[in-house]
């Protein structure tokens, strides 16, 4: 599904070079559900908009799901972000004065999918993260943790070859984080590819595997045993 090799990306700011990521290579299956974990200024933010095709590495190279995203067309990346990228951001991104079938929807408006196919897929979604109660309620009505289930909603609206999520239980209680990782569990037991970047140690130990970056490079490499035994059950 994900295919990093040699991926470096070098800011340059006058005569000040930052090397943010430094030769990284790694693959991720389909089906897999991994934590990219790293203190702050390790590199994983850097990591995470490229893996996302918001930002292109300098050097090395990067395929998702099949096509070369190192050095396309803005256009073209914009295209493949909506294509093949569901995102969950911390911040959840939501319109506040708008329901949550109508969050879930607006990647589909941009897509051009029927209404009728918008409105069938966004109810199925939302009644999958436990909110098929809350379908028109505007999403400021909701709690941290239900905004975050909206998100996650959003993010599977286009049927995408990965879940990206960037720090998505660093906004709300931990109660409701256990909940939210609960459904990337279930999602991930579903087929659904995950790939969540987090600085929390009690938050990646969800994920199946995790990948530990520091200084701009792959650290640790490991599966998460307790998962996988959980899995072997």
């Amino acid at each position: 599904m994900i295919q990093v090799s040699h991926l470096s990306k070098i800011y340059n700011t006058g005569d000040v070079e930052t090397v943010a990521l430094d030769d990284v290579t790694f693959s991720v299956q389909k089906g897999e559900f991994v934590a990219i974990m790293g203190p702050s200024g390790s590199g994983k933010s850097t990591l995470m908009h490229i893996l996302g095709a918001l930002d292109l590495p300098t050097k090395g190279s990067y395929m998702l799901d099949g096509e070369n995203v190192s050095n396309v067309a803005d256009d073209d990346l914009a295209d493949i972000r909506n294509r093949k990228i569901g995102f969950i951001f911390q911040a959840f991104n939501l319109l506040p004065r708008t329901t949550t079938m109508k969050n879930v929807m607006l990647p589909m408006v941009y897509a051009g999918i029927p209404k009728s196919e918008r409105m069938k897929r966004a109810q199925k979604y939302l009644e999958m993260v436990g909110l098929g109660h809350r379908l028109y309620h505007l999403s400021n009505q909701l709690s941290g943790g239900q905004q975050q289930r909206v998100a996650i909603a959003r993010g599977l609206a286009m049927n995408p070859a990965i879940l990206l999520a960037d720090e998505p239980t660093g906004n709300i209680a931990s109660s409701q984080a256990a909940e939210i990782m609960a459904i990337f569990q279930k999602l991930n037991d579903e087929g659904h590819t995950i790939i969540m970047i987090t600085h929390e140690q009690d938050i990646a130990i969800h994920a199946r595997r995790i990948i530990h970056i520091r200084d701009g490079k792959i650290s640790k490499d490991e599966i998460n045993r307790k998962q996988k035994r959980i899995q072997e059950q």
